[in-house]
């Protein structure tokens, strides 16, 4: 049995509802919900109000649905020849003709959305989303496969920020943790797909680090990041500070202990510790002051 092509993965006689879902799947629902759901609390935070708040969970939004299907489009060829389950373009579920048209109309709904929030948070926020593109189509592959990332949850919490009234800008702090984070959700992200990249001529900083060494590096920005949201902020480190600091290492540490029996530990240690990091960073705010 042949693999199917992506090209022609939906007939016309296929079910709309069944495209649809598929086409929703494909967009990397996840990681979508996620990064909007932050980018709502982060806004939130900083003190937006409904209609602000609403403006930026649109415009993070639809930047993320486009860099999501755009993932999804470039890489089939190659999903499919490594049988990758729950890639709808790559199985024949929907065309990538389709899903390269949703993530380009995505990304031009992004360009008012974004800019609606602000010039200097618009600027930020599109520059965020071409970046996270710049990944899907060349970086990924290259040494520089951390910039994406780094540009993209660091710049989050400052489009929050400067989308407030008086553009106030965000405090250090928060931006720090952010590119931190942003950092070990990449090496979290490729770690179980290290192998199969390296099938594939796939070589960016943790495919050239290798699955022992990226798992062993991983606890480390994440680390870094409770410490700079728990110390950065003027005054003491309050309950929440205090508990960040608490769990941070021992996690990473037992992760690290755990890792030869079992192999996902690292990465189980790294969840737990950027859970507490990003709950941490939503109880913070992002405006200075």
């Amino acid at each position: 049995m042949g693999t199917p092509d992506p090209s022609r993965a939906c007939t016309p006689t296929a079910w709309p509802l069944r495209r649809a879902t598929a086409l929703a799947r494909s967009c990397h629902p996840g990681p979508v919900a996620a990064v909007t759901a932050i980018a709502g609390g982060l806004g939130a935070g900083a003190g937006l109000d409904r209609g602000g708040c609403a403006l930026l969970v649109a415009a993070v939004l639809t930047g993320q649905l486009s860099v999501g299907w755009c993932n999804d489009a470039f890489d089939a060829g190659r999903d499919a020849a490594d049988g990758r389950p729950g890639k709808p373009v790559a199985d024949g579920s929907v065309s990538r003709g389709t899903v390269w048209a949703a993530a380009f109309a995505a990304a031009l709904f992004c360009v008012p959305l974004s800019l609606a929030c602000g010039p200097l948070a618009g600027a930020l926020h599109l520059t965020a989303v071409a970046a996270a593109w710049a990944y899907n189509l060349r970086l990924k592959a290259t040494m520089l496969s951390w910039l994406p990332y780094v540009i993209g949850f660091g710049t989050l919490p400052a489009v929050a920020a400067l989308t407030l009234p008086g553009r106030p800008g965000p405090a250090w702090w928060t931006v720090t943790a952010g590119a931190l984070l942003g950092l070990a959700a990449h090496l979290g992200d490729v770690l179980p797909d290290i192998e199969d990249d390296l099938r594939h001529g796939v070589r960016g900083l943790p495919q050239r680090l290798g699955p022992v060494t990226t798992g062993l590096l991983l606890p480390l920005p994440l680390v870094a990041a409770s410490v700079v949201l728990a110390l950065g902020p003027a005054g003491p480190p309050g309950p929440w500070g205090a508990a960040a600091l608490a769990v941070a290492a021992p996690a990473a540490l037992a992760g690290l202990l755990l890792a030869r029996a079992w192999r996902k530990a690292p990465l189980a240690a790294a969840a737990a510790v950027a859970a507490a990091d990003v709950a941490l960073l939503l109880a913070r705010g992002t405006a200075p002051g």
